[in-house]
């Protein structure tokens, strides 16, 4: 088979060949097999139709097409195989020459992954770390802190006593007006052992403190890390192909949905109200979805560099919470997920250990 490899712009390539006449040839069977199985004919059987009875009532067209879909089916695979190119799109294919005992002329073009010119993230990753301060390395939870999650508490608690109060009493008009200090519940132990299994104030502040302690302590880790590879991204050179900024934008459009419909509106009505197209709202967030794309690439280079993989076990572990969770999850894209999320987990464990 001959076959020309050109580069285009965008991280795509173009595929241009041509396979043998002799190899091509032996697809002309098992095309006119296929079609056979769905042609219907009086007095004939769907699948049992003789050969020339065939031959008669399908046109040449037909069976042409076919055989170059089987044959490029087959030969795609080992195109992309042996040229080493990296397909991360379903291939556009085009016929340029399409006749009986002639070669099979095509053109296939795909997306692939770009080649990337990773910034130097081992030095970028210890750069940030140490220009970390004290406070944001030790994190305390202040006074303050404490007494304003104690204060939220109390106002969500006698804000859902008074919906409650109300509820009972239909058509009379209230204001959802915030409750005032001297209407709030008394921070008692009566108080936190209604929320929980707390013995008595004391140790409800102690475990208040803990949480708080961890919440700021992971809000601070993922703003370090989001320092680190804002900058690798910054430094790294590449091309982002359309595919992969299209994939985010259905992502972050897909979610939106999910959030608007849960909230038990109907998506179209949500745009009429901001008067927008889904065209408009693809437009507003194609940056965000270009930072994700980059993003996605350059985790994926770190990972190939150092050979970073999820556990096995872990992954299976994951799989297993979402599949409990959610009934309904392909297997199969479930375990994507999971060693998508554990493999990033371990490279950015990776670059804090710089």
């Amino acid at each position: 088979m001959k076959i020309k490899v050109t580069k285009l712009p965008k991280s795509e390539v173009e595929i241009e060949g041509e396979l043998e006449a002799e190899i091509f040839e032996t697809y002309f069977a098992a095309a006119l097999k296929k079609i056979g199985e769905t042609v219907k004919l009086d007095g004939f059987r769907p699948g049992k139709i003789p050969e020339n009875v065939l031959l008669s009532n399908v046109p040449e067209s037909q069976i042409l097409e076919e055989m170059a879909e089987m044959a490029l089916g087959e030969h795609y695979p080992k195109i992309i195989e042996d040229e080493k190119i990296d397909a991360i799109s379903r291939p556009e294919i085009s016929i340029t020459k399409l006749a009986r005992k002639n070669p099979l002329g095509f053109k296939i073009k795909t997306a692939v992954l770009p080649e990337i010119k990773l910034a130097d993230y081992k030095n970028i990753a210890k750069d940030t770390l140490s220009k970390l301060t004290d406070v944001e390395k030790n994190i305390e939870v202040s006074d303050e802190d404490m007494e304003n999650t104690i204060m939220d508490i109390r106002k969500s608690r006698a804000q859902k006593e008074h919906m409650a109060e109300h509820a009972h009493k239909e058509g009379e008009e209230h204001e959802h007006e915030a409750p005032k200090e001297e209407d709030l519940p008394a921070f008692t132990d009566d108080f936190v052992q209604a929320l929980g299994p707390f013995k008595d104030v004391a140790d409800f502040k102690a475990k208040l403190k803990e949480n708080i302690k961890l919440e700021k302590e992971n809000q601070a880790k993922e703003k370090t890390r989001l320092k680190i590879i804002e900058k690798v991204i910054d430094d790294s050179t590449m091309e982002t192909p359309e595919i992969l900024v299209e994939v985010e934008l259905d992502k972050i459009l897909y979610r939106m949905e999910s959030d608007i419909t849960q909230m038990g509106l109907k998506f179209e009505d949500y745009l009429k109200h901001l008067n927008k197209t889904i065209g408009d709202l693809r437009k507003e967030f194609r940056t965000d979805a270009e930072k994700k794309a980059k993003l996605a690439l350059v985790l994926n280079e770190i990972a190939k560099t150092e050979k970073i993989v999820a556990d096995e076990e872990d992954v299976a572990r994951e799989v297993a919470a979402i599949l409990e969770h959610y009934k309904e999850a392909d297997p199969e894209r479930a375990r994507m997920h999971a060693e998508n999320v554990l493999t990033n987990e371990k490279i950015f464990q990776f670059l804090e250990n710089q």
